[in-house]
């Protein structure tokens, strides 16, 4: 094994373990870091120069940051969504005959409200409405 390829294979060794070491704020600084490495891996293993090297890791760092990038996008769009289903729903509180309380979400739908079971209500539902379905 020529020093190159060893230098190579212990580079991107290196930066594989660095984001356990390290850590990464996003999964595009995570999946830049480990595409740079397994770039520099391929590339040294491909050309056997520096040069080859160093452009490895540059396409492998370019394209992990693209994938771990569209992983942060999926995540941010899961979480608006969360968010607005939250701004669009209430939690109503039942009490029940032993003492516990059950929440029963209603989400807002048009001009009424829809309950967990898909039953309609005209009004945001009370505790003795939703009692007889929900509670105990």
């Amino acid at each position: 094994m020529t020093k190159l390829v060893f230098a190579a294979t212990l580079m991107a060794v290196a930066a594989a373990a660095g984001v356990f070491v390290v850590g990464c704020e996003t999964q595009g600084q995570s999946g830049a870091l480990i595409g740079s490495g397994i770039g520099a891996g391929v590339g040294a293993l491909a050309g056997k120069s520096a040069e080859s090297t160093l452009i490895g890791a540059a396409v492998g760092g370019g394209a992990g940051y693209i994938v771990g990038n569209e992983a942060d996008k999926k995540k941010q769009q899961q979480e608006m969504q969360s968010l607005q289903e939250q701004a669009n729903s209430e939690i109503i509180n039942i009490h029940n005959s032993n003492g516990s309380i059950s929440q029963v979400r209603v989400t807002r739908s048009g001009t009424g409200w829809v309950g967990p079971r898909g039953e309609w209500y005209d009004h945001l539902p009370t505790e003795s409405e939703l009692k007889p379905v929900y509670g105990f």
